[in-house]
């Protein structure tokens, strides 16, 4: 029977939705590059939650946190940020994709197990 281990990933897996979806709720869908990127980095951040989901390990949280950490910056390396729509949709799904990242593996006493090392 299917437990989820963290429920971050499944709330990870719905922004990944959201981002797929996003060009064409807000109308940016014609945004050369916007587009690409949320459909892009929302398939990333699905199959990524999904993983995390079936087979837990820290390295998919490592890459949601990296997925979001690139949708924060995205909107000026893409230089997209001339769109509120787009880039307040970046900017604000990838940081709560990396919050929800960084939160699990410092919660997860698996994932945090060589935190604890590093430190001493």
């Amino acid at each position: 029977m299917f437990q989820l281990k963290h429920w971050q990933d499944a709330v990870n897996g719905a922004l990944g939705a959201w981002l797929v979806l996003s060009p064409w709720i807000l109308g940016y869908s014609g945004n050369a590059a916007a587009m690409p990127n949320a459909v892009i980095v929302g398939i990333a951040l699905i199959a990524t939650a999904l993983g995390a989901m079936l087979l837990p390990r820290a390295w998919e949280e490592w890459t949601e946190a990296a997925l979001g950490l690139w949708l924060m910056v995205s909107p000026w390396v893409l230089r997209f940020n001339g769109n509120a729509d787009a880039m307040l949709t970046a900017v604000v799904t990838g940081l709560v994709v990396m919050v929800l990242a960084l939160w699990t593996l410092s919660t997860d006493e698996e994932y945090s197990r060589w935190w604890h090392r590093i430190a001493h």
